[in-house]
């Protein structure tokens, strides 16, 4: 499935949003499915196999956080959140939950459009299966799981790399505080954000050349990190 011919599905109840998003993403050679509520929309999901889904939080009938972990529980789509909630908090529970990305309305097509072509180059990265990550002179081989920068090898601890690789598999998306807790110490430490600054600042003084201006792992404030998917 190219970029321009992905089906993406449109999870919005408010008609007028839908007819926008439609004219304006097909517009780009992106097919269009829609669903007006969070039922439909995952039996869409389910039936016709969407290669993105853009999802409002504010459904009729299903709290949008609870449509995006049923939609984990089924796969992998990339979901991206198009919602008015703009609290810290909203954003927060929504990407807990597993989606991918969040943008506030009002908006900006050009913003969504950009954010909606980097979900779809990350799953076909993963979906040609590259085992080697690369951004700036920093490069990690996945299948030997060796790291290095500027050519030179880098001695990473299990913890610092299970979590430099969790941070691989979402680039260039932010991965919230207890997302990286649960998924590297476990859920019992889900709490323990002290964790995440030891580890950070010692991968960061590890790949960065410059730990206190980092160029690649990336802090998300409040929220959690992101590692830069390309230098400009």
């Amino acid at each position: 499935m190219t970029n321009a011919k992905a089906l993406i599905l449109l999870i919005e109840d408010d008609a007028p949003t839908r007819r926008f998003l439609k004219s304006s993403l097909g517009g780009h050679g992106w097919r269009i499915a829609e669903a007006e509520t969070g039922k439909l929309g995952l039996a869409a999901a389910k039936g016709q196999n969407p290669d993105l889904i853009v999802l409002d939080l504010g459904l009729p009938d299903l709290d949008g956080v609870a449509v995006v972990r049923c939609l984990r529980q089924a796969g992998d789509i990339p979901i991206l959140i198009l919602s008015a909630r703009s609290q810290e908090a909203d954003k927060i529970n929504a990407l807990d939950a597993g989606a991918d990305d969040y943008l506030t309305k009002p908006f900006s097509t050009g913003e969504l459009e950009a954010r909606i072509r980097a979900l779809l180059r990350r799953v076909a990265k993963i979906a040609v299966q590259h085992h080697v990550f690369q951004v700036g002179d920093l490069t990690v081989d996945l299948t030997r799981r060796k790291v290095s920068k500027a050519g030179a090898e880098i001695h990473l601890t299990p913890i610092e790399y299970r979590l430099l690789g969790l941070l691989i598999r979402h680039t260039g998306l932010v991965v919230t505080h207890r997302q990286l807790l649960r998924e590297v110490w476990g859920a019992e430490h889900a709490q323990d954000t002290h964790y995440l600054r030891i580890y950070m600042g010692q991968l960061r003084h590890k790949l960065e050349t410059d730990p206190a201006r980092p160029r690649y792992l990336l802090t998300e404030v409040g929220v959690g990190y992101r590692l830069l998917a390309s230098e400009i």
